[in-house]
């Protein structure tokens, strides 16, 4: 794990007691074990859907307190928040498959819009002193040239993002209405430990260790920005401890990779040729490119990502080849 120490260390947490929502899923769950270790204490709300699994928290769940709950559930989240005595919400839990929200929307609807608007509402009775809206880097659309800045307009393109940008305007209207303080953070695309193989990286891994082929969209020329996920949760904690109410954070490392050049990457350090890889008909409209400027959290909150994309990659392969039957034991539940 990496030391999240460095930008806590001799400060005295302005906020103890966390709700985190979504956290049994990936990033979610490394921001709770993250959390434990630097002190903090953590409810944890999470619905477990296809992607969620509590074995990620195996080894904190005697340190918090777990709560298999639907943020939908306007009496259950009142219930908790008032039962945890919350001073900070981080709201982690989404849809957030690209692919599934093109094959039916409905579900992100309801959880990424209608679940925000229930935690916001709960919030606005019960009171916290912080509410971190987690969005994405999707929100803006696509970039066709340039980086985009907090101040950049929303254009998203697909239903998912569609939902996010909506979850994202409506954490801002609840500051702006009702004086919420909502932070919002705005990621690029994170990788890492315990990723559903749905997305590009662990399913990549996981097809190679099962001697299958690797899926790519198109020629593989669409390029995201790739932040380690450990290096993510660092950003989201200094925004946390240290960010303006009411302001918007991207977080990003700086760091593009066409797809086609993500699959070679992990092809190389797994020593396997190119034979693995099958073009496939793209994704419908979808989006060339994303890239954030980060000077905004680098300056203000003198954060960095200390995770390269080489070193994140191994480090990733690594935790896959190693937990291979905890991966498969969960694809056999979610499609059972």
């Amino acid at each position: 794990m990496q030391k999240y120490s460095l930008f806590t260390k001799g400060k005295i947490h302005m906020f103890e007691n966390l709700l985190v929502t979504g956290g049994a899923g990936f990033i979610g769950s490394e921001f709770v074990r993250a959390g434990v270790s630097l002190g903090y204490k953590i409810a944890v709300i999470d619905k477990i859907t296809y992607a969620g699994d509590v074995y990620r928290l195996q080894n904190v769940l005697n340190k918090i307190t777990f709560h298999r709950v639907d943020i939908c559930d306007i009496k259950a989240i009142e219930k908790i928040l008032k039962k945890e005595k919350v001073d900070a919400v981080v709201h982690f839990a989404a849809e957030t498959h690209v692919d599934r929200s093109i094959l039916d929307s409905a579900p992100f609807m309801t959880t990424n819009i209608m679940g925000t608007r229930v935690l916001l509402e709960a919030v606005k009775k019960f009171g916290v002193k912080r509410f971190i809206n987690i969005s994405t880097d999707e929100v803006y659309g696509e970039a066709k040239r340039g980086k985009f800045r907090e101040d950049s307009p929303l254009n998203p393109s697909s239903p998912y993002s569609v939902s996010k940008s909506a979850s994202d305007m409506l954490g801002r209207a609840y500051y702006r209405t009702y004086g919420i303080p909502v932070i919002t953070v705005r990621p690029s695309n994170a990788y890492g430990p315990y990723q559903f193989p749905e997305k590009l990286i662990p399913l990549a891994i996981y097809n190679i260790l099962k001697n299958k082929e690797i899926p790519v969209y198109g020629k593989g020329l669409n390029v995201r920005e790739w932040t380690y996920v450990s290096d993510l949760v660092s950003g989201i904690f200094s925004v946390l401890e240290n960010g303006r109410v009411s302001e918007i954070y991207n977080i990003g490392s700086g760091e593009e990779k066409r797809n086609i050049d993500v699959v070679k990457s992990i092809l190389l350090n797994m020593n396997k040729g190119e034979e693995f890889i099958k073009f496939v008909e793209d994704r419908p409209g979808h989006d060339f490119r994303y890239a954030l400027n980060s000077e905004k959290i680098r300056n203000e909150l003198k954060w960095s990502p200390i995770v390269s994309f080489n070193q994140g990659i191994i480090k990733t392969i690594e935790f896959y080849t190693r937990h291979l039957n905890w991966l498969e034991a969960l694809l056999y539940r979610k499609s059972g």
